[in-house]
């Protein structure tokens, strides 16, 4: 215990070293022209306050000695001065040096670390889990990157089976992951697509206990005072919601998909898990490069996390409802009643896809012609056509549901798409090159010509007669792939919906010609757009468009004509115009004369602390003026260095 008569000592040091430290920090961080971390500044700067003391003791030293009225002198001010830039030096360059080791951002500090330990500790447990599961089923290997493909197809059925029963051990997400992959068949062989097509999203319904007080709290009262029938017994029960059969006092039959109790934290820790596991797969193994399966991950979870919240899906299905199709209908929401866990949509009325049989060509042509029209003309297209979200209704239509991923474009892509479609139908690599170049971003440098070569090969590979249309996507997306062409976020929902819509399309007609009924959806494009009515409006539209700059034409080739007339014609371009150019600029500017300041004040120092003679300022320490001005200079030179480096770190960053 601290004795009574020390206390007020012990509190005026712990006062003075907190001074102390603040303002070390204070200085560092704005001689360094940067902010960091609180945990990382304090660390720096005791550290840096420990270190001073030792390192300076010799130099304060003959100090010690001073009475009370002696007068130190103009050389020991400045000493003193220079002992506190050395001191303000040491937190400085441990700040560089952790900078350039441990950049900030890379490692969670003590706060966020103690905050997450829980939930570290809760994905671990669910991780060990999985790779049980995974290591249960032989598919051990191929998470450490060692398995082979296998060569024949036994082999390939018997691995398809194990990844099957893997993920529908997995639990909701995996179980989510399976039905992903199994529509798409430009990126898995037969074995796989067939088995994991047996992954049933039909699970044991949660009990009525448990979902009646989600339906209370999303709806604000009783299940009874809502509605004026409901059926508990649910019509269907999925991993991620169940739905339920009701009648609204208004007379409506409607369906009520509710979420199911819990399922967000658990959805949300698998996805985490699927998105370490993909990182994993891509930087261990051949196959997941190739696949590029970090990417599909980050798709599927986007794609998980708007489903689970349904107010998402409403407005969806409201945007895809409004543009109706005679062939395909869709259950319309009703938004007032639609929360985050509960949608209550209109009911149709009919039976399941698979219940229809495999030999249905009109009904594939139907929902081929409504997506085609959904992306090429209306701009809001279902982004998850699998044979699951569609039902033949009592009237013969197409029921299309579940808009829990839904894209969109603009006309500027809409347009670009429409113009690759047409090229396509001609066969014209040309056309197909530029199309292509307006849909994805154009990189700076590419090799046109070959692009045109490979287009022109992937149009004989799949677009001649009887030529099989499988691969045609995977083919795409390769070429586009080895050009480093990027594809934009809602183009690839595109290729993923045509993806997927492709494995529909076989399931419920096979032999389907998707190529030909593309063609021919063109063919009908370009008939409605050479009909005299679309002719005469698409002509009155760019006449208003150019109407305006007609006008001011002749204004201005007056002037030009004037002002070159009269010799006063010129020409102003703007340097730097972008604010982003300017500020580039500046830095690298800033970073230049910061380094060629930092050496001449480096120079400067050598050469002064190399010359003999001198005033002596500081007799104590045997300390000249040029030896003082020569360390002054030095601390400088060490501040802009530090400074340089900070710079040239975080932009590494």
């Amino acid at each position: 215990m601290i004795p009574r008569m020390d206390l007020p000592l012990t509190l005026s040091f712990l006062l003075g070293g907190l001074l102390v430290v603040s303002a070390l920090a204070v200085g560092a961080q704005r001689l360094l022209g940067a902010r960091f971390g609180r945990f990382r500044i304090l660390v720096a700067v005791v550290a840096g306050f420990t270190l001073s003391s030792p390192l300076l003791m010799p130099v304060l030293a003959p100090f010690a000695t001073l009475r009370p009225d002696e007068n130190p002198g103009f050389g020991a001010v400045w000493v003193m001065f220079l002992i506190g830039m050395c001191a303000l030096l040491i937190p400085m360059a441990l700040l560089v040096v952790a900078e350039a080791l441990v950049p900030s951002g890379s490692v969670p500090g003590p706060v966020e670390f103690v905050r997450g330990l829980r939930g570290r500790l809760s994905r671990g447990r669910r991780y060990s889990q999985i790779t049980r599961i995974a290591v249960r089923h032989g598919l051990g290997p191929y998470l450490r990157g060692r398995g082979a493909r296998p060569a024949d197809r036994s082999a390939r059925v018997r691995l398809a089976r194990s990844l099957r029963e893997a993920l529908d051990d997995g639990g909701v997400t995996f179980v989510k992951l399976g039905q992903v992959l199994s529509t798409r068949r430009d990126l898995l062989g037969p074995e796989f697509i067939e088995e994991l097509g047996r992954l049933q999203d039909q699970v044991a319904p949660a009990p009525w206990e448990e979902v009646e007080p989600v339906l209370v709290a999303e709806l604000g009262g009783p299940v009874d005072r809502v509605f004026a029938v409901f059926e508990r017994v649910p019509l269907a029960s999925a991993s991620v919601a169940q739905a339920y059969t009701a009648k609204l006092h208004s007379g409506e039959d409607v369906v009520v998909k509710v979420q199911r109790p819990g399922i967000g934290k658990v959805v949300g820790k698998d996805l985490d898990i699927v998105r370490r596991l993909a990182a994993t797969l891509e930087a261990r193994t051949r196959w997941g490069r190739a696949l590029g399966v970090r990417d599909l991950a980050e798709g599927f979870a986007a794609a998980i996390r708007e489903e689970l919240d349904f107010r998402v899906e409403a407005a969806n299905m409201a945007a895809v409802a409004a543009r109706p199709s005679g062939s395909v209908a869709y259950p319309e929401p009703f938004p007032r009643m639609c929360t985050e866990r509960v949608l209550v949509m209109g009911r149709l009325s009919g039976k399941s896809l698979a219940s229809v049989g495999a030999d249905r060509p009109e009904l594939a042509r139907d929902l081929l012609d409504t997506l085609l029209r959904q992306i090429l003309l209306e701009g809001v297209f279902h982004a998850d056509p699998h044979p699951g979200n569609l039902m033949l209704l009592d009237d013969g239509r197409l029921g299309l549901l579940d808009f829990g991923s839904v894209g969109r474009l603009d006309g500027s892509v809409r347009a670009a798409l429409q113009r690759f479609l047409l090229a396509l139908n001609r066969q014209d690599p040309l056309g197909v090159t530029d199309a292509l170049l307006e849909v994805v971003p154009r990189p700076e440098e590419i090799d046109e010509a070959g692009l045109e070569r490979a287009m022109g090969q992937f149009m004989a590979r799949h677009l001649g007669p009887g030529l099989d249309s499988v691969r045609l996507f995977a083919d795409l997306f390769r070429i586009v792939s080895a050009y480093g062409l990027s594809i934009p976020p809602e183009v690839a929902a595109v290729f993923r919906a045509l993806a997927t819509l492709e494995g529909t399309l076989v399931a419920l007609a096979p032999g389907f010609n998707l190529v030909g009924e593309a063609r021919s959806f063109a063919g009908r494009h370009i008939a409605e757009n050479l009909a005299p009515e679309s002719l005469k409006e698409t002509l009155t539209q760019e006449a208003v468009a150019l109407m305006p700059m007609l006008r001011r034409l002749p204004r201005r080739i007056e002037r030009i004509a004037s002002a070159a007339e009269h010799g006063r014609f010129a020409m102003s371009v703007r340097l730097l115009a972008d604010e982003r150019d300017r500020r580039y600029l500046t830095g690298l500017l800033h970073q230049i004369l910061l380094t060629v300041l930092g050496a001449t004040a480096g120079l400067m120092a050598v050469m002064l602390l190399g010359t003999e003679g001198g005033p002596v300022v500081e007799p104590r320490l045997d300390m000249s003026l040029y030896d003082l001005i020569g360390y002054n200079l030095l601390a400088i030179c060490a501040i802009l260095v530090l400074r340089v480096l900070l710079l040239i770190f975080r932009r590494r960053e």
